[in-house]
């Protein structure tokens, strides 16, 4: 009875947040949460990658285009790695996926955790591997995220499918976009994250993203059906040759150029473009995790624009550089001057400035040296003016603002006649922009044609019933664009096609002036 007395006259003489405190402990207690001697819960590396494991070790990847995989695992060879790229993943590495991962993942979880995972099937039962040696001998480097994404938790995930599969004990390291790559190993890591690393790495990304953008502005107009990928392909042999083998770009990207030019085209045909954008994985894949979008737009007559990797780095960059600015403004109130303990902000943002302006001009030297005419990375900045109105410039997931700028731009530049935002389902960052905000700009911008769709690895024959129909708006606004530029220039159709056949833009690297989005309009517009 003392006890409880005692226990009521110092309650009576505490504050009360010092009464909620009491209360929060007495209940964790009860409940058996013990939060001075918690042990929280830790994912580590199950063997580090040192430098006696790395003739014998061979590091598998994949996630970006076919483009990109394959010149990437040129540069690292050519930097002495063993280095093997995953297949596009497709349904049945989705059907992987599902059997070992969790339940309520999303779409990008299940396809890419599920490809290595029959990659590994694959070499254990077709190629003969045990299960040791796989274990021994392999190594899959994936990439981490942060924000209102479970990609962030992708290498737990990876981990544990791995074990359920059979596979426990496989080694999976983590590539931060914005740190590096981390693998909590110590030691004399095998991985040199040096300049010359970054580097080949750069390169091999850049000249994949030319590469793809060259084949969707060539494909689509080509006369001899598969001449364009015919060439693609001859055109990646040479660049994987030069990276690996560390010789100059210059020499093959002038090859690559030759065998492009040589594709015959005839861009008299009105086709709509239409630009992808989205989440970064649903947008870049391109096999079944987005039910073949690009190809689909392409076989239904459409021109597609894709999103370049070169782009996501520089939004990277942009972003970097936003918050340092935002930061320098919080004075001492975030431990140290401006905010930022132990930096140099003023020689950050030089570097970062730098940075962007190296990235471009390597893009545009390769580029023109490819035959890439008239291609021009994002501004930034401008994208984030735009967008800020309607999306906070200082949220981040998924690619921010970066959707509403694109759309935005889309429409009051005309650079395309239709954009298509595409998703996993249940993707937070993304699907908010999309089915939320945008909603807001097509409101505000009526002549917009924009489809949001997500994809959840079934149910394509929806999906792709909801484009056909929006295509068909698209179609109609090119073949507008079209008609005007035909009487503008007083030309009949019959007329235009002698015009352009005694022309050089049969040329099928030749870039017309922009005007409009339809490409063969900008042909009329461009033609004296």
């Amino acid at each position: 009875m003392t006890v409880v007395k005692d226990k009521e006259k110092l309650e009576s003489q505490l504050s009360l947040e010092d009464k909620l405190l009491l209360f929060q402990k007495e209940q964790e207690k009860a409940l058996g949460l013990d939060n001075e001697n918690k042990n929280h819960w830790f994912d580590p590396v199950p063997r580090q990658f040192l430098n006696k494991d790395r003739s014998s070790t061979t590091l598998l990847f994949g996630g970006l285009t076919m483009a990109h995989d394959y010149l990437v695992e040129g540069a690292l060879q050519g930097l002495g790695y063993r280095v093997s790229h995953l297949d596009c993943p497709d349904n049945e590495s989705l059907r992987y996926g599902k059997e070992f991962g969790n339940r309520g993942q999303c779409n990008p979880t299940y396809f890419t955790v599920g490809n290595l995972i029959k990659h590994l099937h694959h070499l254990r039962d077709v190629e003969g591997k045990s299960k040791e040696e796989i274990i021994r001998n392999y190594l899959f480097i994936t990439s981490g995220s942060c924000g209102p994404c479970r990609f962030g938790t992708y290498v737990t995930e990876y981990r544990k499918a791995l074990r359920d599969a059979g596979f426990d004990g496989f080694r999976v390291l983590l590539f931060e976009q914005t740190d590096g790559l981390k693998q909590a190993t110590g030691g004399e890591s095998a991985l040199k994250l040096d300049t010359s690393f970054f580097l080949s790495f750069i390169k091999a990304v850049l000249l994949g993203d030319i590469l793809n953008a060259l084949a969707y502005r060539i494909r689509p107009y080509e006369a001899v059906v598969g001449s364009t990928d015919a060439a693609l392909n001859r055109c990646k042999k040479y660049l994987y040759d030069a990276l690996s083998e560390r010789k100059r770009l210059r020499p093959a990207l002038i090859r690559c150029r030759k065998e492009l030019q040589a594709v015959q085209v005839d861009r008299t045909m009105v086709k709509p473009k239409v630009s992808i954008i989205g989440e970064f994985w649903a947008m870049t894949t391109e096999g079944d995790g987005n039910y073949q979008l690009q190809r689909f737009l392409e076989i239904e007559g459409a021109e597609v624009e894709v999103q370049s990797v070169t782009a996501w780095t520089l939004f990277l960059i942009w972003a970097a550089r936003y918050d340092t600015l935002r930061r320098m403004s919080l004075r001492e109130a975030d431990s140290g001057k401006f905010g930022l303990k132990g930096k140099n902000p003023r020689m950050r943002l030089r570097m970062l400035w730098l940075a962007d302006h190296v990235l471009r001009a390597m893009f545009q030297r390769y580029a023109k040296a490819m035959g890439l005419y008239h291609y021009h990375l994002p501004d930034m900045e401008e994208i984030a003016s735009v967008a800020h109105e309607h999306y906070n410039n200082h949220l981040r997931g998924g690619e921010g603002h970066m959707e509403v700028g694109k759309l935005i731009l889309n429409v009051v530049k005309r650079k395309v006649n239709m954009t298509i935002s595409v998703k996993p389902f249940g993707c937070m960052p993304s699907s908010g922009v999309s089915d939320g905000v945008q909603s807001l700009i097509t409101e505000r911008y009526p002549d917009a044609i924009f489809l949001p769709i997500e994809t959840t690895g079934d149910g394509a024959i929806n999906v792709q019933s909801r484009v056909q129909m929006m295509l068909f708006k698209a179609k109609q606004a090119a073949q507008k664009e079209f008609d005007e530029a035909l009487t503008k220039k007083g030309w009949t159709a019959p007329q235009l096609q002698t015009i352009a056949s005694r022309s050089k833009r049969t040329n099928s690297l030749h870039a017309s002036r922009h005007v409009v989005a339809c490409t063969a309009a900008n042909m009329i517009y461009g033609m004296r």
